[in-house]
């Protein structure tokens, strides 16, 4: 695989991005509207951080509670976890959620709670992920080691031919390994590339907010709960099953966005590790909406299903995306590009398991 960094192309002859940014620009005029939240994203934020917190505190209170109300609880948790990282941690850490920097800050250190790092995301999500959109071995939410095999260009195995059956199974470990491995992980390896999204900070910082940020998370999540009476293994039991909600959620919202078959994965040319389009235009070819007329999907998804808008303004907060998504939908067209959706969610995710499946027959014979 070409690790040569990516250069985009410039040439743009039908001015899609000059036309689509200042047609978006006019828009926040005219309406008199910041980019950032309002009181629908506030509001929303509360919500979440209730079904994330309430059935916690339920369960410190009353540790001998019914195993049945136990699990339950468990997965409204990840229900709220779920919803506390696509709609507050994702626009928090994009400086889209405020106007004031610090609360932009306070937000995207959200992800601590939910098992994450800032620093890991910022650099996985803000940096290789969205400038180098479903490039093979520079986006990296294409890379599930062997088990899962999400472009051509990834090596095949014969196990492959069931992954659009057992893929889904493995989705709910996603925040679960963020929890045990994949932090440490990810900050080893970046800190040795040099990655950083903003302010650099010194890899003794970083490690040592890592370490810190893993021990109260597994104190407030399972030393707490065993400490006020609650079993040990009800304990292990209900973080596995608040883990593999948000997991899976998560996990299928964001594949549903980049993996099928309409979006395309561009290689970069080997001599000049030029990509074909300029960034803008590469986004709508590796980008796809889906169920953007469900007000459920809208509002609990932080506009995740609007992955276009996201993708090429992700300055701008999760609740425009809906008013915007007519003015992108509009310009591509003029300028005869792409506009890639799925009416519903229904169809995206049978599109994307059958594009797992196309991905998991043996190369020679698809």
């Amino acid at each position: 695989m070409n690790r040569k960094t990516p250069i985009f192309s410039k040439t743009d002859d039908a001015k899609f991005f000059r036309t689509l940014n200042k047609r978006v620009n006019d828009y926040f005029k005219e309406k008199n509207l910041k980019k950032t939240g309002n009181w629908k994203l506030h509001l929303k934020t509360i919500v979440m951080f209730t079904l994330f917190t309430a059935p916690y505190f339920i369960i410190i209170a009353s540790p001998r509670i019914h195993f049945g109300l136990f699990i339950l609880l468990s997965i409204v948790i990840g229900i709220g976890m779920a919803g506390i990282g696509m709609n507050v941690m994702h626009d928090g850490n994009h400086g889209s959620y405020s106007t004031k920097n610090w609360i932009n800050k306070f937000m995207g250190g959200s992800i601590y709670i939910l098992a994450g790092n800032v620093y890991n995301w910022q650099v996985q999500h803000n940096v290789l992920h969205h400038t180098y959109t479903n490039i093979p071995g520079h986006d990296e939410d294409l890379d599930a080691g062997r088990v899962i095999r999400f472009t051509k260009e990834a090596k095949w195995y014969k196990f492959h031919k069931f992954q659009h059956y057992y893929s889904v199974f493995l989705y709910g470990l996603l925040t679960f390994n963020w929890s045990l491995t994949t932090d440490f992980k990810q900050m080893s390896g970046y800190l040795k590339r040099k990655l950083s999204y903003g302010k650099v900070k010194s890899p003794k910082i970083l490690w040592t907010t890592l370490v810190i940020t893993k021990i109260i998370y597994f104190s407030v999540w399972m030393v707490i709960p065993m400490v006020v009476g609650v079993i040990w293994w009800k304990v292990l039991i209900g973080f596995f099953v608040m883990h593999y909600t948000a997991g899976l959620i998560l996990s299928i919202v964001f594949q549903l966005a980049h993996i099928v078959d309409e979006t395309t994965n561009p290689i970069p040319s080997e001599e000049t590790g030029e990509i074909e389009n300029t960034w803008a235009i590469h986004q709508l070819f590796t980008t796809t909406n889906f169920a953007p007329k469900n007000w459920i999907v809208n509002w609990y998804t932080g506009g995740l299903n609007h992955q276009v808008e996201h993708h090429l303004f992700p300055n701008i907060s999760h609740i425009h995306y809906g008013k915007i998504a007519e003015i992108v939908k509009q310009t591509a067209k003029e300028c005869n590009l792409p506009y890639y959706e799925y009416k519903t969610m229904r169809s995206a995710i049978i599109a994307h398991f059958k594009h797992l499946k196309e991905l998991g027959q043996e190369p020679q014979l698809a």
